[in-house]
């Protein structure tokens, strides 16, 4: 494949089909992506333009078919270039009522068409004005069905894009780390304790990089104090509370072991409930071990059966580790209980420790995006905690 001569550009065209958002008039540079293992595709550069016409991160695809802008401003994807299978991105514009942190934390996005003209009655303004506006670059025009199956065949890998030249990407491609082995999490927690919500119960919640919609949900039941990744276990108990909340996050879960010494003092003394890399460190708290899955799970239409009533669960999804499940403790005060898995590969969803009055799972009760057949495993931990109250949740 040829690269692009510099300052080349292609003049995008009007409606969902153009590369480019904004003037559909607008000339665009070309630019490529490139992966770790020298596949190349080629694109318009959109977005803010990256220092040197570069950027790169651990490529992965997420399979939901709107709420990309939840999806970007969600803090489980630092370290991560997301690429999204559905065709048409943008088309509804953003509105900052529906973000899900203070700004994107992803490194770029990857799309087959960004839409040039939204359209919606809650827009605030466009998805590339939010990527200009946050430094997120992307590339657009890419064939994302040849890419989602070419990372499905040979997963999560690292990636470079944009308007350099190919040798220059294909060096920053292979050099990257991508998430193994990497504390992401203490660039995205809270430095301070803050306050959310007005329900009757009080609630500590563990911010490894917290869903406002999560709050959202759980504020309804409990005035939650939201406290940083490192919060003694110790200051945590001091405030009393009722339950514990262990957040969804990024990266490597085998990184924090800090993380997983905190919810092992926290166990059996409060009921504990961990969402997504929350669910992850309370298995490690455990003596449970994780893994990477070959290209994660990203998106709202994953399958999972709850165990005991054999329901089947549409759930959201963003993680690229998972619990080992022979690795959970069976014996003891620690024994834990399998409670869901995944209909499409296996992997432990959920499990549940009785004696210390503990749960988790691996997608996202709070949906956002996503269906809400999950969100009475909010009601669950209001029950765990042993407290009658009258909520809508």
């Amino acid at each position: 494949m040829t690269t692009a001569p510099s300052g080349a550009s292609r003049r995008g065209t009007d409606g969902a089909g153009s590369g480019g958002g904004g003037d559909p008039s607008e000339e665009r540079p070309l630019a490529l992506l490139v992966l770790a293992d020298g596949e190349v595709f080629e694109g318009e550069a959109v977005g803010a333009a990256p220092p040197d016409g570069l950027a790169h991160g651990e490529l992965v695809f997420n399979t939901v078919l709107c709420g990309y802008q939840e999806v970007l401003t969600d803090p489980s994807y630092a370290g991560q270039v997301v690429a999204f299978t559905y065709p048409h991105i943008g088309n509804y514009g953003v509105n900052p009522s529906d973000n899900e942190a203070r700004h994107p934390w992803c490194r770029g996005i990857v799309v087959r068409d960004l839409t040039s003209r939204h359209s919606s009655w809650r827009a605030a303004g466009s998805l590339e004005e939010l990527l200009i506006r946050n430094g997120i670059p992307g590339i657009s025009g890419v064939d994302t069905r040849r890419l989602t199956r070419h990372l499905r065949e040979d997963g999560a890998m690292g990636c470079a894009f944009g308007t350099a030249d190919y040798c220059e990407l294909r060096e920053a491609a292979t050099a990257e780390p991508g998430t193994t082995g990497k504390d992401l999490v203490s660039e995205v927690t809270t430095r301070t304790p803050y306050e959310h919500g007005s329900g009757p119960l009080r609630v500590v919640a563990y911010d490894f990089g917290v869903k406002q919609t999560m709050l959202r949900n759980l504020g309804r039941l409990a005035r939650i104090t939201v406290v940083p990744a490192s919060f003694p276990a110790a200051d945590a108990l001091d405030m009393d509370p009722d339950g514990v909340l262990l957040s969804n996050g990024p990266g490597d879960p085998a990184a924090l072991g800090t993380q997983a010494g905190i919810i092992s003092e926290l166990l059996g003394k409060v009921p504990t409930f961990g969402i997504c890399l929350g669910h992850q460190l309370l298995g490690a708290a455990l003596g449970a071990r994780t893994f990477k899955l070959p290209f994660g799970h990203h998106g709202g239409n994953h399958p999972v059966r709850r165990l005991d009533t054999g329901r089947v669960e549409i759930t959201s999804q963003n993680h690229n580790y998972a619990v080992e499940a022979a690795s959970l403790p069976q014996r003891g005060a620690s024994a834990t209980e399998v409670t869901h898995v995944n209909l499409n590969d296996g992997v432990v969803e959920g499990f549940r420790c009785a004696d210390l009055a503990a749960f988790g799972v691996q997608y996202h009760p709070e949906a956002g995006p996503g269906p809400h057949d999950a969100r009475y495993l909010f009601e669950e931990f209001r029950k765990l905690m042993g407290k009658e109250v009258e909520v809508d949740v």
